[in-house]
């Protein structure tokens, strides 16, 4: 075969001179010539070739995919330039749980992460391996048998939208793996934009009176999101990969040794991560890169801290969100001093009075702020902060921007001291006081918690109405098309179309959005009615125990306090939700727009799975892993992600992968489908 590696030719073959089988043999020369200095100018930072003959290879290989359809793969470099665009992005389940990081900025809580792995492990020769910890945007791509299949948003770290061909124009990601990875691998990474890249992107949306991006991470976030591709193919992003998700074929017990593995199998990883054997190596790791921080081409936060062995990571589990084994190392937040301008008052959805202060714009950190919280009239009069006074601002987690202190100066007259308003701003209704908080009493006739409380009931741990952001919310209350949330079902597609930004095609976008989300799940239909304390682990807990929207409303404080994690809080704000009438109204209404809450299990119904926890692996002939998740948890279970000492069961499907191998270790008992089956319809506790 051809080999256009080392030698690219000035020259080539006129197309049209040259036979089906001639082009063939060319096309798959060239691509693999592309993919290798793809693979060394991305992943091992040593070009060989200049971008000019790299640029004849890549145009000579379009020119024959044009001549000949027949040569185009799915997994061809020349797919890096963009698909014609998608209606929508689709829902994608993640083949394992993206879990997100527990955080810490002071050195003693790093210590104390440290102390409770050894302790934990019983374990004092521990290696972590330490990762910069980007400031990007976390994805999972997924190859078999070596190609590309399917690129994913992290989401809600259980279920991501497809942005397959987003993901394609990135150059840094293979579409075809080097030798050697596994047969089938979900990998995780991170997707970013350099500064470089950046700032250009900025300079060209500026001189073309576009609004610039406010970030790196909210650009890359916005631009992967993009419904055509093609408009994707010409930004400056990149990509690196940290860790395994998914795997069948091989395996491996350190980390480090993975990551040394990505860089061969062609996937990008950070030159920056190390390898460390002791607190002290990562507390000098997290040093030397907080002071190098802005010298770098790429936005990172903190530093990622890894425990290096992959069997003491099972041993250790996960809790519900994040890992017990990895723990993030933030910096310290960026400041800088301004102006504070004036206080104004924000009513939340929950009617919470915020005061919040307008400042003269800044730059903290690559970040225009121009505004922060001041949480509560007693954290204002605390800081002793007036309008006129010079402050020092923080982005808290280089994220919320926040007032640190006012800063002195002597001899300038202050503005007046700041003080809570008596009326609600927005609808005038008297504040009533809740501890350190004002409060606006309206409730949903209140506009500004109306507008959040829809605002909140779409979003996307809730019903996940596509579409219906806050200044969508804000059309439909501003123009009295919404009143309440059941109102969002009668809406029309005419109706939507007589609203600022929306045509034809986006109004019928939302309609189809709004109406798909009928049959929701119990839990994310508690957590969407935006009840006090209620959020997403609380509503599933009250979904499980309850199993249905009928039997939660009848439920007495007594009752929910005998639920586990239900303290007299929740269960006094549960009961005084459906207890008001306004909100036993909006439930019926929404009945009566065919809203049908999915019901958990039949009321009454015994929980004999309580207490048991379930791992899940290989493919489950009878039902998917989430409906046999749901079924778990519909019965008092628990799923894990890893299977550790504390697992009860491991659940073995066709082609189970390394969890199998771990349970047999550690004398898990596993059971195959059928005995699966047995036990969910068995009336007693399996033991």
């Amino acid at each position: 075969m051809k080999d256009f590696k080392d030698h690219p030719p000035d020259i080539f073959k006129d197309v049209g001179k040259i036979t089906l089988a001639d082009a063939g043999e060319e096309a798959a020369a060239l691509r693999e010539a592309v993919e290798h200095h793809n693979y060394l100018y991305h992943v091992k930072d040593q070009p060989r070739i200049s971008d000019a003959a790299y640029d004849r290879l890549f145009r000579r290989l379009q020119t024959l995919e044009e001549a000949f359809p027949g040569l185009q793969t799915p997994s061809s470099p020349t797919r890096k330039v963009g698909a014609p665009p998608v209606s929508e992005l689709r829902k994608v389940r993640h083949t394992a749980p993206m879990l997100s990081l527990d955080g810490a900025i002071d050195e003693k809580d790093i210590g104390d992460f440290d102390r409770f792995i050894r302790k934990n492990t019983g374990r004092d020769d521990i290696a972590y391996v330490v990762e910069p910890k980007f400031d990007g945007f976390s994805v999972e791509v997924v190859y078999r048998d070596g190609t590309f299949q399917y690129g994913a948003t992290r989401g809600d770290g259980e279920m991501g939208e497809d942005i397959s061909g987003n993901l394609k124009t990135v150059g840094a990601l293979p579409l075809t793996l080097r030798k050697g990875a596994p047969s089938f691998l979900a990998v995780r990474g991170e997707v970013y934009m350099p500064r470089r890249g950046f700032r250009e992107l900025n300079r060209g949306r500026i001189e073309a009176g576009e609004e610039p991006f406010a970030n790196p991470r909210n650009a890359a976030a916005g631009i992967m999101r993009q419904l055509d591709s093609r408009k994707v193919a010409d930004k400056p992003m990149d990509i690196v990969f940290y860790e395994i998700l998914q795997q069948e074929g091989g395996t491996f017990t350190s980390h480090w040794d993975v990551l040394k593995e990505f860089r061969e199998w062609g996937l990008k990883t950070n030159p920056g991560n190390k390898y460390c054997s002791s607190f002290e190596e990562i507390g000098r790791y997290h040093g030397e890169l907080y002071e190098k921080r802005d010298d770098l081409d790429f936005e990172i936060d903190g530093v990622v801290i890894k425990l290096d062995d992959y069997r003491l990571r099972t041993d250790l589990g996960a809790r519900e969100r994040s890992p017990r084994w990895a723990m993030a190392w933030k910096f310290p937040p960026r400041e800088e001093i301004t102006t504070l301008e004036e206080i104004v008052i924000s009513v939340g959805r929950t009617g919470v009075l915020t005061p919040l202060a307008l400042l003269e714009p800044v730059d903290v950190g690559g970040v225009t702020v121009s505004r922060a919280t001041l949480h509560n009239e007693d954290e204002v009069k605390r800081k002793d902060v007036r309008p006129g006074d010079r402050v020092r601002v923080a982005r808290a987690g280089d994220v919320i921007p926040e007032i640190v202190e006012r800063i002195a100066d002597p001899g300038r007259k202050r503005g007046e001291p700041f003080s809570m308003p008596e009326t609600c701003p927005v609808c005038g209704a008297k504040v009533v006081r809740e501890g350190a908080y004002a409060v606006c009493p309206a409730g949903l006739s209140c506009p500004a918690q109306l507008i959040g409380g829809i605002t909140h009931y779409a979003s996307r741990n809730a019903m996940n109405i596509e579409g219906l952001g806050r200044e969508t919310a804000k059309q439909l209350v501003e123009k009295g098309k919404v009143r309440n949330i059941a109102d969002l079902y009668r809406l029309t597609i005419s109706e939507l179309m007589d609203m600022e930004g929306f045509a034809e095609k986006s109004a019928t976008q939302l309609h189809q959005a709004i109406k798909a989300g009928r049959n929701p799940r119990l839990d994310r239909f508690l957590y969407a009615l935006g009840i006090s304390q209620v959020g997403e682990r609380t509503a599933r807990i009250l979904a499980r125990r309850y199993g249905s929207l009928a039997a939660l409303k009848e439920a007495g404080i007594e009752d929910l306090q005998e639920t586990p994690e239900i303290g007299p809080e929740i269960a006094s704000s549960v009961v005084l939700f459906f207890a008001e009438k306004e909100n036993r109204d909006v439930l019926d209404a929404l009945s009566r727009s065919g809203v049908e809450v999915q019901t958990l299990r039949e009321e009454g119904a015994t929980m004999p799975l309580r207490g048991k926890t379930f791992v899940l692996t290989g493919s489950l002939e009878r039902s998917s892993r989430e409906e046999a998740k749901e079924k778990i948890e519909s019965l008092g279970g628990r799923v894990a992600s890893s299977v550790s000492k504390k697992t009860d069961f491991v659940v073995a499907g066709a082609d189970p992968g390394s969890k199998l191998e771990n349970a047999r270790k550690l004398g898990v008992r596993i059971i195959d489908e059928k005995e699966f089956e047995e036990m969910l319809s068995a009336p007693n506790s399996p033991s």
